[in-house]
């Protein structure tokens, strides 16, 4: 029997091709378009969401992986295994820890569910550390134990090119949504913790790119002082829709951090009907030193 398997869902960004080649398993995010369920990954691609969503303007729902999903996945894989990390997106954007935690509880110890108050590239990261871990002899328990320590350990920034979306989903007023609109805002918002929060307003995207590399450089000098070059420190980087305009401002990153070797990833479509298309991101995470 193997040691441990390394589960999270699909708001990692960790592809199924890429789950099987890195022997991680991925729960794929139900999503609503028009009433009709789809699977993230598994019959919905990143080309076809965008397609209903800018040329259809279809409405937009998502939910958790359901209980028998979690629950058949863990079964299947305790009958390989003799324990399973599972990782799923924070539990401060989802009540889907919530919901495993409470399964797991009826597993005796076997499924350790970590509270990792991570998304999108950031939540990669902590899988791919688990997977390391694991491979390194670690347990269950002791793994859930390191990345909760080192949740907070990682910062995003992200600009949202338009506001229409998180009008929809409730996230802002109608009024403010206007507004913001007319006046051309493109909010940059962060995730240091639970939340997403407003971080800063820009006038353009030009301003909002600038605004978040000046607030990745003030966490590399308070934040993560001491360990902020790219032997202790992931830069990563995602966005939505345009990836032009993600190679670009890439490039403009690559110059304000030389050295770092930058990964790149689509926004989970879970998020990305959140926040729509042109978004762009940035963030770091803190590399593995219990090793």
């Amino acid at each position: 029997m193997r040691d441990v398997a390394i589960i999270t869902d699909s708001n990692s960004g960790i592809t199924q091709k890429q789950a099987q080649e890195a022997q991680i398993h991925v729960l794929p995010m139900p999503i609503m378009l028009d009433g009709d369920l789809f699977f993230e990954g598994i019959n919905l691609t990143q080309a076809e969401f965008y397609q209903k969503l800018l040329t259809e303007d279809v409405e937009v729902s998502t939910s958790q992986p359901s209980v028998g999903a979690t629950t058949h996945l863990w079964d299947e894989l305790l009958e390989e295994y003799r324990e399973i990390v599972h990782i799923p997106m924070s539990s401060g954007l989802s009540s889907a820890y919530e919901t495993k935690e409470y399964l797991s509880r009826e597993y005796g110890g076997r499924v350790q569910v970590v509270n990792n108050q991570r998304i999108s590239v950031t939540l990669r990261q902590s899988v791919m550390d688990a997977v390391t871990l694991a491979q390194n002899g670690w347990g269950a328990a002791r793994i859930k134990e390191h990345l909760e320590r080192e949740k907070f350990c990682s910062s995003i920034y992200i600009m949202l090119s338009m506001l229409k979306y998180l009008k929809r989903g409730g996230r802002i007023t109608p009024a403010a949504a206007a507004i913001g609109s007319l006046l051309r805002i493109s909010p940059v918002l962060q995730i240091q913790g639970e939340k997403l929060d407003s971080y800063a307003k820009a006038r353009s995207v030009k301003q909002a790119r600038e605004i978040m590399i000046e607030a990745m450089r003030r966490d590399f000098a308070s934040r993560f002082q001491g360990f902020s070059d790219p032997d202790h420190m992931w830069l990563q980087m995602a966005y939505t829709y345009d990836q032009q305009a993600a190679l670009d401002f890439k490039a403009e990153v690559e110059r304000a951090f030389p050295g770092f070797d930058i990964h790149m990833d689509p926004l989970p479509l879970s998020v990305s009907c959140h926040i729509g298309p042109g978004a762009l991101a940035i963030s770091c995470a803190k590399k593995l030193d219990c090793l």
